[in-house]
C-alpha cells in the first residue's frame, strides 16, 4: 500500500512540473509564432556598410534605389533583408574571347597613319545593352583577378578583368548623364566585390568613399570618367584627344557649360614638368628642354608652367641657371629604385614618381630632360592619365606621360617599390606594371632616336619628318663635340646615331642665351672620353668615317686631341 501512495504522489508532482512548463512556454510560442509571420520594417534591420556610405550621400530620399549587378550571380542574405528598399538588376554581357590575350589589345606595333591599309582597330569587346539598363543610381561588381592575381611582383594583365571595369565605367557614364540637370550630370556610385577591387588605372583613389574588408564603394567624377571611356579599348589604336568629341572642352573634364554657370568654371592648372636628381649630368639637357618648350610658344589662352623637381645634388649655380632658363623649381628628397643595381644609372629613378605630389597641378606632361620639343605639344593637356607612346612589347616609354597628380596615387605607387618588380629596375618598368591599361600616343610624340632596324653600314640614320620632339638615346647632345653625333665612334651605340638629330640640338643651343650655354661646357673627363673613343674609331676604321672629321667645337678649345 505504501509504494502505491508514493507512485501516486510521484505523477501528481509530474503533471505539476508539466503545466507550469507549458505555463511558461506559451508566451515564449506566441511571441516565435507571431514573429515568424510579421512584416519587418527595412529601417530596423542592419544595413550593410557600403549601403549606409552611399545613402549617407544623399539617397536617402529615394524610395527605391536601383542597382546594377556585374558579374555578380547570387546575392547575400543581409542584402535580401534590404530588397523592399532596393531593386537589383542583372547586367547581361557576353564574356570576351577567352584565346584573346592582353598583347592583342596592347600590341607593340600598329600601322598609326593607315600607311599600309586601313587604320588599325581593336579586337572586340562585348559590352551590353546600355539602353537595358537605364536610371541605375548603383553599380555593384565583382572583379576577376585574373591568372596573376595571387602575385604584387607584376601588374594584372587580365583581358576579362578588363571588360568587366570597362562595362561598369561605360554604365556610369550611360546613366550618370542628365540633361535637365545645371552640371549635366548626375553621380552614380560603385560598389567593388571581392579581394582584387577596381583597376587603378580607371577608378581612381581620390574617388573612394569607403575600402571596409572586401567592399570599395565609389562615387567617380563623371567627367574624368567620361573621357576615359572614350578612348580605345587598349594601344590597339592610338588615343584621340578629347576635344574631338566636340562636346567638352579640350581641358579634358571639365563640362561646358552656359549661361550662368560659365563663370563658375575653374580653370585647370597646367605644367610641364621634369626631374633631376643625383648628378648634375643632365642640367644642360633641362635648360635645353625649357627652351625648346618656350621655342614653340604657346597654343592655349592659360598659362602653363614649367617645373622641375630637384634634389640636393643639383648645386645653387646651376639652380640659378634652371630658374633663368623657366623653370620653377622644387626641391625634392630622392627615391631609391629598391631593385636597380648599386651605382646603376636608374638607382635613384623612382624620384621621378614625385610628379604625383603636384596637387597644385590638374594635369601635367612630364618630359624627360634628355629630350626636346620641336613642335608645340599643348594639345597631350587633353588626353587622360595614362597616356603614353609606345616603348616595346605591351609597355610604354616613361620619356613623355601624360600624369594626373594625386597625393593617394603617390601613397599607394610607395607601397608598392618594394613588391613590385620592374623588368628593368627603373621607373619605366614599374610604372608599367602600376599602369598596365594606357593610352596610346603617336611615336611622334615621344620620337626615340633609335636606328635598330637598319644595317650596320647605314651612315644617314635620317630622322624622319614632322616628329613633335626627339628623346636623344645614347650619349646625349652636348656630351659629344656639335660637329657630329659622337655616338658613332661607339660600334654599339651606331643603333642611337644620328647627325640630322645632332644638328637639331644644336640649334636650340644656338638660341640659348650666352650665360646658359655655359652650362653646356665640356668638361675634361668628357673631353677625354671623345677623344679616346675618336681614336679606337680610327684604328677600327669605322666604315661611316666619322673620326675622319676635324672637330671645330670652340667648346674644346681649352682641350687638346
Amino acid at each position: 500500500m505504501s509504494s502505491v501512495k508514493s507512485l501516486s504522489r510521484s505523477t501528481s508532482k509530474q503533471s505539476c512540473f508539466f503545466i507550469f512548463l507549458v505555463l511558461v512556454s506559451l508566451p515564449l510560442l506566441i511571441f516565435v509564432l507571431s514573429t515568424k509571420y510579421q512584416t519587418i520594417d527595412v529601417q530596423e534591420i542592419k544595413k550593410p556598410a557600403w549601403f549606409e556610405v552611399i545613402i549617407s550621400q544623399g539617397l536617402n530620399s529615394k524610395t527605391n534605389i536601383k542597382v546594377g549587378l556585374v558579374n555578380i550571380h547570387s546575392i547575400s542574405t543581409s542584402m535580401d533583408e534590404i530588397q523592399p528598399q532596393v531593386d537589383f538588376v542583372r547586367v547581361h554581357f557576353d564574356h570576351v574571347d577567352e584565346n584573346l590575350k592582353w598583347n592583342d589589345f596592347f600590341p607593340e606595333w600598329i600601322d598609326e597613319e593607315g600607311k599600309y591599309g586601313e587604320l588599325p582597330k581593336c579586337p572586340n569587346m562585348p559590352m551590353p545593352n546600355f539602353e537595358n539598363y537605364k536610371d541605375l543610381d548603383v553599380v555593384m561588381v565583382n572583379v576577376p583577378c585574373g591568372v596573376q592575381g595571387s602575385t604584387e611582383e607584376k601588374g594584372i594583365r587580365d583581358v576579362l578583368r578588363l571588360q568587366v571595369n570597362l562595362i561598369v565605367a561605360n554604365l556610369v557614364v550611360e546613366n550618370g548623364f542628365v540633361k535637365e540637370l545645371d552640371n549635366g550630370n548626375r553621380n552614380i556610385y560603385v560598389v567593388f566585390v571581392g579581394s582584387c577591387g577596381p583597376m587603378v588605372e580607371i577608378f581612381r583613389c581620390d574617388d573612394l568613399l569607403m575600402h571596409q574588408d572586401e567592399y570599395w564603394v565609389y562615387k567617380p567624377d563623371f567627367n574624368r570618367l567620361k573621357q576615359k571611356t572614350l578612348m580605345p579599348i587598349g594601344s590597339c589604336q592610338i588615343s584621340p584627344g578629347y576635344a574631338q568629341t566636340g562636346k567638352e572642352l579640350w581641358r579634358g573634364y571639365f563640362p561646358q557649360l552656359s549661361g550662368k554657370n560659365k563663370s563658375s568654371v575653374q580653370i585647370p592648372k597646367l605644367a610641364y614638368v621634369t626631374v633631376l636628381h643625383s648628378s648634375e649630368a643632365y642640367v644642360c639637357g633641362a635648360i635645353a628642354l625649357a627652351q625648346s618648350i618656350l621655342l614653340t610658344g604657346s597654343s592655349i589662352s592659360e598659362p602653363i608652367d614649367l617645373v622641375l623637381l630637384a634634389d640636393d645634388s643639383i648645386s645653387p649655380k646651376s639652380i640659378d641657371g634652371l630658374k633663368s632658363a623657366g623653370w620653377k623649381i622644387i626641391h625634392i628628397q630622392r627615391i631609391l629604385s629598391p631593385f636597380a643595381k648599386k651605382d646603376a644609372y636608374n638607382q635613384w629613378n623612382y624620384s621621378k614618381l614625385r610628379m604625383w605630389q603636384l596637387t597644385m597641378y590638374d594635369k601635367i606632361i612630364f618630359i624627360d630632360s634628355d629630350i626636346l620639343v620641336l613642335k608645340n605639344i599643348d594639345g597631350l593637356f587633353s588626353y587622360p592619365q595614362l597616356s603614353a607612346a609606345p616603348n616595346e612589347d605591351v609597355i610604354f616609354n616613361s620619356g613623355i606621360m601624360v600624369v594626373e597628380p594625386s597625393q593617394c596615387v603617390f601613397e599607394n605607387m610607395m607601397h608598392k617599390t618594394s613588391k613590385v618588380k620592374p623588368y628593368n629596375g627603373g621607373d619605366q618598368g614599374f610604372l608599367n606594371e602600376i599602369f598596365t591599361w594606357w593610352h596610346r600616343l603617336p611615336k611622334k610624340i615621344n620620337y626615340m632616336k633609335s636606328f635598330r632596324s637598319l644595317g650596320k653600314n647605314d651612315t644617314k640614320h635620317e630622322v624622319i619628318e614632322d616628329v613633335y620632339t626627339m628623346h636623344y638615346l645614347g650619349l646625349k647632345p652636348w656630351m659629344c663635340y656639335r660637329d657630329y653625333d659622337c655616338n658613332w665612334d661607339m660600334q654599339d651605340r651606331h643603333i642611337y646615331a644620328s647627325d640630322s638629330a645632332h644638328r637639331l640640338w644644336w640649334k636650340v643651343y644656338d638660341t640659348m642665351p650666352k650665360h646658359l650655354q655655359s652650362y653646356c661646357a665640356l668638361t675634361e673627363k668628357t673631353n677625354e672620353r671623345i677623344v679616346k673613343h675618336r681614336r679606337i674609331a680610327k684604328n677600327a676604321s669605322f666604315p661611316d668615317g666619322h673620326w675622319k672629321i676635324k672637330a671645330k667645337d670652340p667648346r674644346k678649345i681649352k682641350y687638346s686631341d
